[in-house]
């Protein structure tokens, strides 16, 4: 067999033209910078309807596949056929998947719109009353606890009304004028919003286009990585994408189930508790828990703040009720729906939010876990393979504790007491 391993001093220069234009192109992106990210913002904006139809057809897909497939059955028994013909199924599941698309969308605009009228304009009407109404709770609460010790009152109350002082400043100075200020300019942003219904209604017809076709684009995608690389790369290649596809399909499916769970949840227990707009809360609990580890207190925030200005002993009983529901999430009802879907540890799952977080904003933080998932595992098979092409140990716990690796005899050292 013939050998096509190219002589080394080809790789060695392969490998230098490599390092040097990646160097060209970090110097380059640091210099221009601001350019490129103009550029990378006018693109986005442009292919943004193709991205929200991307985004529905990858959701949408678990229902397509599940319709497509009940058709193609049906019609199997029916007909007596084999092969039968995959034209109906995909327009019964294109339809199918219009209709789940369309209940939740009217859906939840249908339940939120009212209520978030009303609060808003609820709000601008008593918030300077309900502010001070609820200082005063709070400072005949604070009388009755500290009753039997008026020494300690004395200096609480004393710190306490120059709080309210200071509160009611900033509320009347601060708050309401930017408040009104907000509101006024959202007849501004009329444009933005046409914009945004324009992009979203032809991400749908993208959407439909894309779940009829993904068949067809994945076998494209698979004969141009194989045109393109060797052929054990190529599988490599292949095999990586489909353990993104399964991770990213487990986590946000996943996620999203979770998160309607605990919506749930919140809306019938806040309502067993007496709580003021439980519906709009609710809401923004379960979409704000799509966000791990940080989502429920995201969305806990400017929850607590509507009830605050009702009642500040509910606003109380609110932030312990977020607290419990949220270590349920954590401690039993994300590992029975997720399972172990990344394989990270808590403190990568923290810094990948942080990560693309920071460089994606919102959308980051609900891709950040399974993006990094898959990062981690490529380091790891990189370093598994590197070590393995060193004839050492690919086993994390050979090197534990590890002082040095004997060459000659191929022993792993280890330190006497712990690092």
């Amino acid at each position: 067999m013939k050998n096509n391993k190219l002589p080394k001093y080809v790789q060695l220069g392969l490998v230098a033209f490599t390092v040097l234009a990646l160097t060209v192109l970090l110097v380059f992106l640091m210099i221009e910078g601001a350019k490129v990210r103009a550029f990378s913002n006018t693109l986005t904006a442009i292919l943004m309807p193709v991205i929200y139809g991307a985004v529905l057809a990858y959701l949408l897909a678990p229902v397509f596949n599940k319709v497509r497939a009940w058709i193609l059955l049906l019609q199997k028994k029916v007909t007596k056929s084999d092969s039968p013909g995959r034209g109906l199924a995909a327009v019964a599941a294109t339809a199918a998947s219009l209709i789940v698309l369309t209940v939740v969308v009217v859906g939840l605009f249908s339940m939120l719109l009212p209520q978030l009228t009303t609060s808003i304009l609820g709000i601008m009407e008593v918030l300077p009353d309900s502010t001070q109404r609820s200082a005063r709770n709070l400072q005949l609460w604070l009388a009755q606890l500290l009753v039997d010790n008026p020494k300690l009152e004395t200096h609480i109350m004393t710190y306490y009304a120059k709080l309210v002082e200071n509160l009611e400043t900033w509320s009347s100075e601060e708050l309401m004028p930017n408040v009104y200020s907000i509101i006024s300019s959202l007849s501004a942003g009329i444009f933005n919003i046409l914009i945004a219904v324009k992009n979203a209604l032809i991400g749908v017809i993208v959407m439909v286009y894309l779940l009829n076709m993904k068949e067809k684009l994945v076998t494209q995608i698979k004969m141009i990585v194989y045109s393109a690389f060797p052929l054990a790369v190529a599988n490599k290649v292949v095999e990586e994408f489909r353990y993104a596809h399964k991770v990213f399909g487990g986590f946000i499916i996943g996620k999203l189930l979770d998160s309607l769970i605990i919506g749930i949840m919140c809306f019938f227990l806040m309502g067993m508790m007496n709580m003021p707009y439980v519906l709009l809360i609710s809401v923004i609990i379960g979409v704000t828990n799509i966000i791990p580890f940080f989502g429920p207190f995201i969305g806990a925030i400017p929850s607590a703040f509507l009830i605050l200005l009702v009642s500040p002993l509910k606003c109380l009983y609110f932030i312990i009720f977020v607290f419990l529901l949220q270590q349920f999430d954590g401690n039993i009802l994300g590992p029975k729906i997720l399972g172990d879907s990344t394989g990270l540890s808590s403190f990568w799952v923290l810094f990948s939010i942080l990560l693309f977080g920071g460089l994606l904003g919102f959308p980051g933080m609900i891709i950040g876990v399974p993006a990094f998932a898959v990062i981690y595992r490529l380091v790891m098979e990189l370093v598994t393979h590197l070590l393995r092409k060193k004839q050492l140990s690919a086993d994390i716990a050979s090197y534990e504790n590890l002082s040095h690796i004997d060459s000659d005899r191929e022993r792993y050292i280890k330190n006497e007491g712990h690092e």
